[in-house]
């Protein structure tokens, strides 16, 4: 079987072309996979597509603006020169002409004109743009190079510093679009607030944070804050929010960014859920006048639980001290579980002075009391967080940040290629830019799978040697930093 695959196109007034014939195939029918086009062929067949297609659309744009905008006097030309115009279906080679500035405009502006570089001024289209930001913000460069290598036809041309330079130039255009950051939020007046439409639930939010292995400095550690914007019903899309604690000068910014997608208005009640840190408590603070810090229960009995494991270490050494303070161990969780701060803090404190007179032969008896006496701090710093855990429970509501768990792993470890928990390789820089384009590229697939022409609308494992080329790639060559906001 013979195919030829044929393409006319017709101007905006009415003028057909010629017809070109773009692809001829040789088809069989032996096998199933005979069957419809191959991945081979219909590349070839996207970029034949492509190359003509903006060749007619770049020369129709080029003569609608050969004439003076004042004047509409016909402007002479002074040659062309190539250009590549770099799409999702091939790279296009196109000659971009130049004309002469108009006599009319004498001593004013530049001595030639270029419509294509007004057109199209990066060379790159903002479809491309789209894809490999969304997939290099998922993916290491390497595999998100493989992945557009294996389905489009821009094999040539395409590698992963070419992919890394195109996500941090999106980044940078993204940072600098994100408003500047605040003390508060909280706009109007509860009289205000009284007359807006009741919202449709509560939206939860869950902070938690992981630990990436600085590229610069090998032996240090830098803090990633990881969020997770779920709401109450669950009728609604998930949020993500990620940034570079102590280094992001707008973190309070892409928190409300988050929930403003989310529809937030003044009178939302919104419940954040964190483990207790003064640098992410302090993040949640006026943000709106219906919002609430939760303690997360799970940072609460991962502590007790700690404090359990020394409690039967004493048990082996003394069996009725050790008793006694698992006793005293499950009052504390009970008096916290249902909201009774104040007696809970009293049994601490009878706790750690249990503790402090205790007399035994325990080896970890100093570690044991740091840890309560560290428990107690952490209870009392967040007293004004605790609440009554069961009666939420009972009622269905989310009590632990849990959730946001997988949301760690899923930024840190794929995205970083963590080998191991709470361990990966990057820099504080190129951290900043891959968070803000994965929280642009989730706003983006909420509202159109269309990018705009201005940038982006409103978020694999590889092999050992793919994963040492692009460690060698996230060195900071190529960024600097991006202290005012992706």
């Amino acid at each position: 079987m013979h195919v030829k695959i044929l393409l006319q196109i017709t101007a905006d007034d009415g003028v057909s072309g010629c017809v070109e014939e773009i692809a001829s195939l040789d088809k069989s029918i032996e096998r199933a996979e005979d069957l419809g086009l191959s991945i081979s062929q219909s590349k070839a067949l996207l970029a034949a597509a492509q190359q003509r297609i903006v060749e007619a659309q770049t020369t129709s744009w080029t003569e609608g603006r050969r004439c003076c905008e004042v004047c509409t006097r016909r402007r002479r030309s002074k040659g062309s020169y190539p250009i590549i115009f770099h799409t999702l279906f091939g790279d296009v080679r196109l000659s971009s002409p130049r004309f002469h500035r108009c006599p009319c405009q004498e001593g004013s502006g530049k001595a030639t004109v270029s419509p294509l570089a007004q057109l199209i001024p990066d060379h790159v289209a903002p479809e491309r743009l789209y894809l490999e930001t969304r997939w290099a913000s998922l993916v290491s460069y390497v595999a998100a190079v493989d992945l557009l290598a294996d389905i489009l036809p821009i094999t040539a041309g395409v590698n992963a510093t070419t992919v890394r330079r195109h996500v941090l130039r999106v980044a940078e255009r993204t940072e600098a679009e994100l408003p500047k950051d605040r003390c508060s939020f909280m706009q109007g007046s509860p009289l205000d607030w009284e007359v807006l439409p009741v919202p449709n639930g509560r939206i939860v939010v869950g902070l938690d944070g992981g630990y990436v292995r600085d590229w610069n400095e090998r032996k240090s550690n830098f803090e990633v804050i990881v969020g997770r914007s779920m709401p109450e019903p669950e009728d609604g899309a998930p949020r993500y929010l990620g940034f570079v604690h102590g280094y992001d000068r707008k973190p309070k910014r892409r928190l409300v960014d988050m929930l403003e997608s989310q529809g937030m208005q003044a009178n939302q009640d919104i419940t954040f859920l964190t483990d207790g840190g003064e640098e992410i408590r302090s993040l949640t603070e006026r943000i709106s006048p219906c919002s609430e810090h939760v303690l997360d229960w799970f940072h609460i009995t991962m502590r007790i639980t700690v404090l359990g494991q020394f409690a039967k270490g004493v048990a082996q050494y003394d069996e009725e001290a050790g008793a006694r303070l698992t006793t005293e161990l499950a009052r504390i969780k009970w008096k916290l579980w249902h909201g009774n701060t104040t007696e809970a803090q009293d049994v601490i404190e009878d706790f750690e002075g249990d503790l402090f007179g205790l007399e035994t032969d325990y080896p970890n008896l100093r570690k044991f009391v740091a840890a309560a006496r560290e428990f107690g701090v952490y209870i009392a710093s967040n007293a004004a967080s605790l609440i009554n855990y069961g009666e939420r429970y009972r009622s269905g509501e989310r009590i632990s940040s849990a959730f946001v768990e997988a949301t760690v792993n899923a930024v840190v470890s794929k995205r970083f290629a963590k080998k191991q928990q709470m361990h990966s390789r990057c820099n504080r820089p190129h951290a900043v830019r891959i968070f803000s384009c994965r929280h642009a590229i989730g706003r983006s697939m909420e509202h159109s799978d269309q990018p705009s022409s201005g940038g982006f609308r409103d978020w694999p494992t590889t092999t050992r040697d793919a994963q040492f080329r692009e460690r060698r790639l996230n060195r900071p060559t190529l960024c600097h930093a991006l202290s005012d906001r992706v």
